[in-house]
This record gives C-alpha cells, sequence and structure tokens, in this order.
C-alpha cells in the first residue's frame, strides 16, 4: 500500500501537533504555531483540517482506534491462543504503544475536553470497546469475577501504563517495557 503525499502531510501535522499539544495545551498553541512546525503557513493547514479542533479530533479518534484495532486483532491472533497468551499480547502492544506515544497519551489525558462532542463521543465509544477486548479475555482468566470489577482493574491498568508521559525517560525502552508489563500483570493477578 502507497501513501499519497497528502497523507503523509496530515501525518506530519498530527505529529507536530501533538508534540506542541503535550508541551504546551491545546489553548497555548496556535495554528501558525503548527504550521511552522512543519514548514507551512499557519492558513495552509486548512486544506488538511477545518481547524485546531478538527485535528485534534483526528488525532483522539486515530488513536482510540488504532488501539481498539490494535486489541481486536491481538484478541483473535495471540499465539498459541490462550486467554493468558492474549492478556500478554495486549499488555505488550499497549506498552508499546505507550513508550511510543507519551505526547499522544498527554493530550487525550488534557485535551479531550476540547474536542468537538460527537467525535468525543466517537472516541469514547471506540475506548470502551478496547476495554471490552480486555475484559472479555479476564473473564475467561477470572469466570467467577464481576464484569464491573475486571472493567475497573482494566482501567487502573490503563493508568499504570499510560504513566509513560511521566515515568519513562531514564531507562531504555526496553528495560521500561519490562517493568511495565510485570506491574501490569502483578496489577491483575491482584483480582
Amino acid at each position: 500500500m502507497t501513501t499519497t503525499p497528502t497523507r503523509n502531510r496530515r501525518a506530519e501535522i498530527l505529529d507536530a501537533a501533538a508534540g506542541l499539544f503535550a508541551a504546551r495545551g491545546f489553548h497555548g498553541v496556535s495554528i501558525e504555531d503548527i504550521g511552522s512546525a512543519v514548514g507551512v503557513s499557519g492558513p495552509a493547514l486548512y486544506r488538511h483540517f477545518s481547524g485546531k479542533e478538527a485535528l485534534l479530533a483526528e488525532m483522539l479518534l486515530d488513536i482510540s482506534g488504532r488501539l481498539r484495532d490494535q486489541g481486536a486483532r491481538l484478541a483473535t491472533t495471540a499465539d498459541p491462543g490462550t486467554a493468558e497468551a492474549i492478556l500478554d499480547a495486549l499488555i505488550r502492544g499497549h506498552v508499546e504503544f505507550a513508550l511510543a506515544h507519551p505526547s499522544l497519551i498527554r493530550v487525550h489525558e488534557r485535551e479531550l475536553d476540547n474536542v468537538p462532542e460527537t467525535a468525543r463521543r466517537a472516541i469514547r465509544r471506540l475506548q470502551r470497546l478496547y476495554v471490552e477486548e480486555w475484559v472479555t479475555v479476564l473473564t475467561e482468566l477470572r469466570p467467577a469475577c464481576p464484569p464491573a470489577r475486571l472493567r475497573a482493574a482494566t482501567h487502573a491498568v490503563f493508568g499504570l501504563l499510560n504513566s509513560t508521559p511521566r515515568s519513562a525517560g531514564e531507562l531504555p525502552p526496553d528495560a521500561m517495557a519490562a517493568i511495565l508489563h510485570g506491574m501490569a500483570r502483578a496489577a491483575l493477578a491482584a483480582l
């Protein structure tokens, strides 16, 4: 599959905006700042996005959709296909995402309220679907545990894994990944 120059430019704009929003907050960044970061005028961004809110919405929809799709794929393809292997794959996938995209995590934590309502509902829906992938696997591992408890544990583990904007940096990514994976497994074992 080839990507078009427009898609590459959109991705470049989204990446630059994520870094700026993470560093200075949504309201602390102008369209001109984002344009400058990718080497174009601010108004040139309107060829790609209708405004800063639309850019933020696409950014958060994209990461929520990617995580949900990854979770669904891992839940059906983890080898050897046991619930334990699937859980390890889900944790590993989320850790890889968290270590690769701490700016996106920070933007999501801080800026979701700046997304227009329709897009915010879609983002929340994708997130609920992603959580349910985890809950389905955990239900197989802990059949006596109520789904609400499994859901709460999943959210708590996400909080741990999504700590990378604050916790990653001093250690090499492989070492941090091992710590996060082990801590997630230990937290879920508490169920």
